[in-house]
């Protein structure tokens, strides 16, 4: 039995397959930027999918030559922010355009805690970002309420 691939059929499959890269790949790659925050330059990634907004900083022993993450919401809302898989302990800041509106310092990892168990910790205010630094950096770089963020790129 031959298997013959005529130029419509042979373009139908690149199409699928580009298709299945293009949505598989949003998932693991991350964008990344620089930004401003307490007059120092800082590289983060980039979370702006639905599944790379859930997975955060999850499943990482530390971070590499990034020093935190944003999550970029298209809403604003009171998003909130949970521990799922994490390795090490964060700070969050809760921006509403580029100005930092809430935070939580030292917010631990939750090991062995069920999904639905997980604590969520939410800001006081509606935001649109969501910052996760390793903890510290609030106390290292005075870091407050109505502070702003740049983005360098």
């Amino acid at each position: 039995m031959s298997f013959k691939l005529d130029k419509q059929k042979f373009f139908i499959l690149f199409f699928i397959i580009a298709l299945a890269v293009a949505f598989f790949g949003q998932r693991y790659y991350y964008k990344d930027i620089n930004i401003k925050i307490a007059e120092k330059n800082v590289n983060v990634l980039v979370a702006k999918s639905i599944w790379q907004q859930k997975k955060g900083l999850g499943n990482r022993d530390k971070l590499q030559k990034n020093d935190g993450m944003l999550l970029n919401f298209s809403v604003l809302s009171r998003h909130g922010i949970v521990m799922r898989d994490m390795n090490f302990s964060i700070d969050i800041f809760w921006l509403k355009d580029g100005e930092i509106v809430d935070m939580a310092f030292h917010v631990d990892p939750e090991p062995g805690v069920e999904e639905k168990d997980l604590r969520v910790y939410y800001p006081r205010v509606v935001s649109n970002l969501v910052l996760e630094f390793p903890t510290g950096i609030i106390d290292r770089d005075k870091i407050k309420i109505g502070d702003k963020i740049e983005i360098v790129e």
